[in-house]
């Protein structure tokens, strides 16, 4: 790959065996604006922004002019703002704007938005034309953390979250700290959720550290956020390094996932934030660990206490309904169209000891007996 400027704080993503398709994750203030953040990408006639009816009024323009430097024409696709959106009908809006400006197969995409915008501008640049590059630009600290590293893109399906998608990498990863100033206080929080899950899976000392920089973070700490973000891509960065497709270790990223997403699905897109259903969804698995005797009850306890610290839900919703009126087999129900899922098996991340994560089945009786105790 070309040479990329080093502004740091950064972080080199480095996957194993895809030689040119490692990729750098810049960390910084600023960086929409920088001189060189966008240096050394591809040369191509025309370019696409990707963005939603929230952040392209707050920062379109900055990067179509940071853009305009390197590239003759520059493009903007306008996306409606919300996971609930996170559909074909979206995606389409995408493609309906790279054919009617007759982009070829050297445009290049650049997601600047949220995990939603980061997900669908990378599978719509993994389809069109069999594929185009693209940038991600992340403006939330969950995307920042999580979903823009790693080359996870997708759509949601009315019966399972991000069921539909692609494998495919990014050319480069742009954390502006600036974009953060203007995250509501909920969406902060939520992407607290992702930002410690990386304790309890793989780093005790990280876990400690958020335990106390815990209000800095709140406060939107500019340094505080700065290493939060670049320890959380650096542990992503080594999983995904060792596991791009999810075949095994890379499944442990997705602690709290499964009745996290059980809780997206059960209460429809959007009316919980996806980092909020995370929040209670590793609450849900610390639980079923102890239950499981992986772990102690004061830990459990103390990821509780963090995650409610952090603005975050710690009870469950009742997902039942007309259809399915009992709450446990409703989540087994949702549950069952996790990715993780194997012939019809759950297969939860589980909290083996402090710090160490597990994929494993777990019995029924005992996944419901969790599930009602964490909806009471």
């Amino acid at each position: 790959m070309s040479n990329y400027p080093v502004i740091p704080p950064h972080v080199r993503v480095e996957l194993n065996d895809l030689g040119e398709r490692s990729y750098p994750i810049l960390i910084g203030s600023d960086l929409l604006a920088a001189e060189g953040t966008f240096a050394g990408l591809p040369k191509a006639s025309s370019v696409l922004i990707v963005s939603n009816t929230t952040v392209a009024p707050l920062y379109a323009k900055r990067l179509h002019d940071s853009l305009s430097a390197y590239y003759k024409t520059v493009h903007t696709v306008v996306l409606p703002d919300g996971e609930v959106y996170k559909n074909w009908e979206t995606l389409n809006l995408i493609f309906d704007g790279l054919l009617s400006h007759g982009c070829d197969r050297k445009t290049m995409l650049f997601a600047l938005g949220g995990g939603v915008v980061g997900d669908m501008t990378g599978f719509a640049a993994a389809c069109y034309m069999r594929g185009v590059p693209f940038v991600q630009i992340p403006t939330t600290l969950l995307s920042q953390v999580d979903s823009s590293v790693g080359g996870k893109t997708g759509i949601n399906h009315p019966l399972g979250k991000n069921m539909i998608g692609a494998f495919y990498q990014p050319l480069r990863v742009v954390c502006d700290l600036e974009t953060l100033n203007t995250l509501p206080d909920r969406e902060l929080s939520a992407g607290l959720a992702e930002v410690i899950k990386y304790g309890p899976i793989a780093d005790p000392a990280f876990f400690n550290w958020i335990e106390a920089n815990l209000q800095r973070l709140l406060e939107r700490d500019t340094d505080a956020l700065a290493y939060a973000i670049q320890r959380s891509c650096e542990i992503k960065a080594s999983v995904v390094g060792q596991d791009e497709r999810e075949s095994g270790l890379r499944a442990i990223l997705n602690f709290g996932h499964t009745f996290g997403h059980a809780i997206e699905a059960g209460m429809g897109y959007g009316a919980w934030l996806h980092g909020e259903a995370v929040g209670c969804g590793m609450v849900m698995a610390a639980q079923l660990s102890y239950e499981l005797g992986f772990l102690d009850a004061a830990y459990v306890e103390r990821l509780k206490t963090l995650i409610q610290r952090a603005g975050l839900p710690v009870v469950a919703p009742r997902l039942s309904n007309a259809d399915q009126p009992d709450n446990a087999e409703r989540y087994m129900e949702l549950m069952r169209v996790d990715k993780k899922a194997e012939a019809g098996e759950i297969r939860f991340v589980l909290i083996d000891g402090i710090h160490t994560a597990r994929i494993q089945p777990a019995p029924d009786a005992v996944v419901r007996r969790v599930i009602e105790a964490c909806c009471e």
